[in-house]
Order: structure tokens, then sequence, then C-alpha cells
């Protein structure tokens, strides 16, 4: 049983917008996210997007990829909190943070978030910097044995020391004073070393809700464990079912059973999260996902397949592609008003059935209006085939192909051959 919190509000529904991993690591400048957050108030804020998020290592000067360089240095303040690299976001000079771009990314009607890796600097903790609102200091606070697997940036937080909320609180404070509406906070919900990390989690809450500004709470990687669903829905508005998720076919073919377990715990405002979106121009300055600078390798019917599943799961979409190369095919997957009613507003979504590789998923919206979706997970071109016993309908329905645009007509049945890999979206009225 999910319960309704505060924070609850800051995503009533699953946020949508644009990260920088996908296409440049941990090395997006400024004028990037400028352009991207351009593209996306002409060509996508109409349809629902609205999130420009700077994804890791704003404040590693010599960041070039998504390889991380380890143990060098990164701008800090004096009380241990992370800066944007001026060489890289040159309106954050003279210690403006990240307020200058906030400022232009909300002039364009937008939101602007960042991504954080949990924990206090290693840097900090071995010169043994101050701490704001706090005798104590971060050598005091940092828990050197739970660090990160894959970066060397931070240390965890002891969250049983004097000074550690006090620490997350002034980084808090001081993503509210740039106008920060999205923070993802990584290496904390599935740590391959160390689980998950509930103490700092909670010391993460209670500093955005003492600093006053609404922010989205987004926390990866995945998988999430399933049995804190309900603590994850209690303190955070977003987080990973699984782990870095890329234009591999196996990878989608993986989500659906994701999706399977984790359908009961969506929740308005509490979004289990499929990540990323791997369309468009990709890995432009990322090496991650087996590839470098190409366009997704999804087929077409690839892709309408994930974004039909995430869709009608209603995870968070996050686009990873450059946006400014998008093509005709890419745009438009993005502004089906048709498919993107059904992310906003249909509840209750599940699988109906699985057999082999034939799939089933069904929601409805509040007016009762119900949706389908059907895939082949297969190799082979197969049938799926959906009675309306099965949807619990007495009556037939006049059935609309939503990717198609086009209407069916009544139809006493939903059946369907598909080529492999492939889907149908279906409305029902």
């Amino acid at each position: 049983m999910t319960k309704t919190v505060k924070h609850h509000s800051y995503a009533a529904l699953p946020p949508m917008g644009w990260n920088s991993w996908d296409c440049y690591g941990a090395s997006v400048t400024e004028e990037e996210v400028r352009g991207n957050a351009e593209y996306m108030a002409e060509h996508l804020k109409d349809f629902g997007w609205d999130y420009v998020v700077v994804d890791i290592q704003w404040y590693e000067p010599g960041a070039n990829s998504s390889q991380y360089r380890p143990f060098v240095p990164l701008e800090m303040d004096e009380y241990s909190r992370l800066l944007p690299a001026v060489n890289r976001f040159p309106s954050a000079a003279n210690g403006q943070g990240f307020k200058p771009l906030a400022d232009y990314v909300h002039s364009l009607g937008l939101k602007f978030g960042i991504h954080i890796m949990r924990g206090i600097p290693r840097q900090a903790a071995h010169a043994d910097t101050k701490l704001l609102g706090t005798n104590a200091t971060a050598r005091s606070i940092a828990h050197p044995n739970s660090i990160c697997p894959w970066n060397t940036d931070m240390y965890g937080v002891d969250a049983s020391k004097d000074g550690a909320q006090q620490y997350y609180n002034s980084l808090f404070d001081l993503y509210a004073s740039w106008g920060v509406d999205f923070v993802k906070v990584d290496d904390i919900a599935a740590s391959r070393l160390y689980g998950i990390h509930l103490d700092e989690i909670k010391l993460i809450r209670h500093a955005i809700e003492q600093s006053g500004r609404p922010m989205v709470l987004s926390l990866s990687p995945g998988p999430a464990p399933l049995e804190h669903a309900e603590k994850l829905n209690e303190l955070a508005n977003m987080w990973r079912m699984t782990d870095d998720y890329w234009d591999l076919w196996h990878l989608l073919h993986e989500m659906f059973e994701r999706c399977e377990k984790w359908a009961p715990h969506v929740a308005e405002g509490a979004w289990p999260d499929c990540d990323m979106l791997p369309l468009g121009h990709l890995g432009i300055r990322s090496v991650d996902g087996g590839g470098s600078d190409r366009w997704t390798r999804f087929t077409k019917d690839e892709q309408v397949t994930m974004m039909s599943l995430w869709a009608i799961f209603r995870s968070p979409l996050m686009f990873g592609g450059e946006l400014r190369d998008n093509d005709e095919w890419t745009l438009s997957l993005l502004t089906n008003e048709e498919v993107l009613a059904l992310h906003r507003s249909g509840r209750g979504a599940r699988q109906l059935y699985r057999d082999e590789e034939r799939i089933a998923w069904t929601s409805e919206d509040e007016a009762g209006t119900r949706y389908v979706a059907l895939f082949n997970a297969g190799e082979h071109a197969d049938t799926v085939t959906v009675t309306l016993a099965q949807l619990g309908l007495s009556e037939a329905p006049l059935v609309r192909n939503l990717w198609a645009r086009e209407d069916l007509g009544v139809l006493s049945e939903l059946s369907f051959t598909l080529a492999p890999h492939s889907s149908i979206l279906l409305k029902l009225t």
C-alpha cells in the first residue's frame, strides 16, 4: 500500500524532459544545454516536455566523455559543495553557480535539473574543509568505506554523525538558490556493492523540504530493490528499476518483466523509472552501452515498442539524444498527442497476460477509456490476441490505432499479426 506525501505534488505527472548523459556523457557544456533547451521550448514544450537535466560531473573541468578521470581536482566552494566548472559553464563565473543557466531555462518556460552523486567530495574530506551551518567538518561526516564502485569523486556521508544533515541542507539550499527544479541523485538506489542507501535518502528528503523549494527527487541507478517499494514511494518521486539502459534489444526485452513487477507500485507523484530513452543521435562523447557516436541502434519497430511500454506503464520520459539533430521520425515519437494522453491519464496499468513472447498490457483513464498494448517480443512474426472477455467488456468497442492515428472500426476481438519486436497501441471507446 503506497502513501501520499507532500512531495508527490512536485511530480503529479511522470516527468518528461531531456538529459545530457546518453549523448555527452560527463562532458556536456553550457552551449549544448542551452541549445537543447531552445529546441525543447520550440518543438516539445507544447506536448508536455519541460525538464532540462545536466547529468554527471558538471563540476569536473577536464571531463571529456562518459569515462571518468579518477582522482582529479573538482570545482568546490569553501563549504565542501561542488560548483559548475566555469570552463564548461561560463555563466557560473564569480560564484554564480547554475543560477544564470537555470534562469535562462526558466525564461523558455522550462524546468532545470542537475545530477549529483550521493555523499561528500573526497577532496573535501582529505582537506577537512568546512561545512555550512555546523562546526563539524567534511572529514568528520565522511564515510570512507562507503564509496561508489565506478566513480572516485565522493565518499558516502555517515548519517549518524553530527553535521551530516546540515551538510545536505547546505547543498539543497544552494540548489534552491540556483533555481533547481529536479535533482537526480546517483549511487544511491542500488549500489552494486552496498545496496540501497536509505539513510542518505532520508537526509536528502529532509534537505529538500527544509530548503523551501519543491524539487523532484530522482534516484539512480537501479535496479532498485522491490522490497523497498513503499519506502521509495515515501521518500522520492522517481527511482530506477534498471541499471543503465541502452539501445540494445535484450535490455528492452528485460524491461517487460521489470514493468510487470513494478506496475502495482506506480502512484501519482511516485514513479518507477525505466531510465532514459536512447533515441536519435547518441554517444557523441559517450562510449557507454557498447557504442560511440551513432544513431540509435533500435529499429523503428523497437523504438515504437519502447515508447508504447513506457507510455502505458507511465515511466518518466527522459530523452537521451541530441535533440537538435532529431529527424522527422524521432520527433514524431515524442509528439503523438494520443500516446502522450495515455501517458498522462492512464491508470492501473498491468500486464494482462504473457504467453511466451506474446505480451498484452492494459490500462484505463478516469473516464473509463480502455487502452491495450500488444507486443511481439519474439524473433518471428506472430499473432497476439486479446478477447473482450479478458478485458471485462460486454460490448464490442470502437478501436483506434494510436501510432497510426487511424480508426480500425468496431472489433469483437483484438487480434493482430505483428512483426518481430513490434507492437500495436490501441484505444478502445
